[in-house]
């Protein structure tokens, strides 16, 4: 019986990794539909966002499973309790980088990101996307220090979009208010997403040490 479950948690370990590189592959094809203004593409991460809500589904039912049949404490209950809410997350963020591709669809054919701010948005979509592959190593390796690592990310992201809002906010912008809504909502959805990724990487640590961190 013990074989079995550690069995059925390595297959949850290996949905949640998988909704990581999901998520992780939709923010890079969203930013390049963004920045490339490819619209066939963008519509592609949009359609495709069904498929991490079916992963979470399958991830909380097995989770789900796992604890009327097998009664799990201390550390494996941790470890299951965990997945329900990493899978919660990880769908999330496939939203998020949804909402990217969705601006790129609804301003297509113009650009939605100014030339001189796509730098910007380029090195948002690298970060945020190698904050969810990093996740996925995560899962199948070793937890501990994960949530500094994503941390320090996260405040990389922070700072871009910091970057962006001086720069729509200063005497010398041009753009206009249109742009300057999207551009903000823009930043918005990369934040978010990196924020879910650290709450991730925070409850994939406490799951496989017992310690809360922060």
């Amino acid at each position: 019986m013990r074989d079995s479950f550690q069995d059925d948690l390595k297959q949850l370990d290996g949905r949640l990794a998988t909704m990581a590189e999901t998520a992780a592959e939709a923010m890079r094809r969203a930013t390049r539909a963004l920045l490339e203004i490819d619209l066939p593409l963008a519509e592609e991460v949009i359609s495709g966002d069904a498929a991490l809500d079916d992963q979470r589904a399958a991830c909380e039912d097995e989770a789900y499973s796992l604890l009327a049949l097998q009664a799990p404490v201390a550390g494996d209950l941790r470890a299951v309790l965990a997945a329900v809410y990493c899978a919660e997350k990880l769908e999330r963020m496939g939203d998020l980088a949804a909402h990217v591709a969705g601006a790129a669809r609804r301003g297509h054919p113009e650009p939605t990101v100014p030339a001189a701010l796509a730098p910007v948005f380029a090195e948002l979509g690298q970060v945020t996307s190698a904050m969810a592959d990093r996740l996925a190593g995560l899962v199948h390796g070793e937890a501990r220090g994960g949530y500094a690592e994503l941390s320090r990310a996260d405040e990389t992201v922070d700072a871009l979009h910091a970057r962006v809002m001086a720069t729509i906010t200063s005497a010398g912008w041009g753009e206009g208010q249109r742009t300057a809504v999207a551009l903000t909502l823009l930043t918005r959805y990369y934040e978010r997403f990196a924020d879910q990724a650290v709450s991730v990487a925070k409850r994939l640590e406490f799951a496989a040490t017992g310690d809360l961190p922060g």
